[in-house]
């Protein structure tokens, strides 16, 4: 029988755990095929960010995503934010890359059903059908995808991001059903923030850019005067670094990220 005298104590070196890999983080981005939301898509890319990517044309969506897709994983998944199935298949996506840290509603509607190239209706005669959509784009879109994602970003203490505009806090003739709209946006934002502490809840402003959308607000003119998309990006990126308190905010008073650690 071993006494206690018999049994060697146990000196050898204790190898610590190895420390459990960190996945990288997952953004889902709406409006990724082109101007601010392919520019935003492009730099948290190049941060390894994972990415869930929509937009409503399949063509470009696809061109963003073989781009992207030889830096880091992206689910890239065409269709629109308004309707149910879509922003369910945009949670599911998300999920299956470990779950979402950040939400960018970024997807937008100028005008919904009036055609483009037209100048923006006056709210007398703006076209109830085109009225309509514009609030599903921009207002219950962002709202139903982010009931859907807000469990993943609770859990992971993420942030939404809700792309607004000036018009939703100025007064400019044409602009009354996008402005409306983007006006809902915020506010919209400013509670979500009230209820859902400690995940950020950022609406942005920025600014006037060179894209599509303010093409179609100005049809015919030269607005090559207007910065590029990309110009914002380092402003958002600050939000994010940082993890900024939730408000609203204008771009252009952001400092520039310049790098550093997330």
């Amino acid at each position: 029988m071993d006494t206690a005298s018999d049994i060697a104590p146990d000196t050898a070196p204790k190898t610590p755990p190895s420390p459990t890999p960190t996945a990288p983080p997952v953004a889902v981005i709406t409006g990724a095929s082109r101007g601010l939301g392919l520019a935003l898509s492009r730099a948290l890319a190049a941060e390894g960010w994972q990415l869930v990517l929509t937009a409503r044309d399949e063509r470009e969506l696809s061109v963003v995503e073989a781009e992207l897709a030889a830096v880091t994983k992206v689910s890239a998944l065409a269709g629109s934010v308004v309707d149910d199935d879509h922003r369910e298949r945009l949670a599911r996506a998300a999920a299956a890359l470990g779950g979402a840290s950040l939400l960018v509603n970024n997807a937008s509607t100028l005008n919904g059903y009036t055609p483009g190239g037209e100048p923006l209706p006056r709210l007398a005669d703006f076209p109830l059908p085109g009225l309509l959509e514009t609030f599903e784009v921009n207002v219950l879109g962002p709202i139903a995808l982010t009931q859907l994602v807000l469990p993943q970003l609770r859990e992971r203490t993420g942030a939404v991001l809700n792309i607004s505009s000036d018009a939703a806090v100025e007064a400019y003739e044409g602009w009354g059903g996008y402005g409306a709209s983007k006006a809902a946006l915020d506010h919209a934002s400013a509670v979500l923030a009230a209820e859902e502490a400690p995940v950020r809840v950022w609406a942005v402003d920025p600014g006037d850019m060179r894209t599509a959308l303010y093409q179609e607000a100005f049809p015919g003119e030269d607005i090559s005067d207007r910065p590029l998309p990309e110009s914002v990006v380092p402003a958002l990126l600050t939000l994010l670094h940082t993890r900024a308190d939730s408000g609203r905010y204008r771009a252009a008073e952001l400092p520039a990220y310049g790098g550093g650690e997330r």
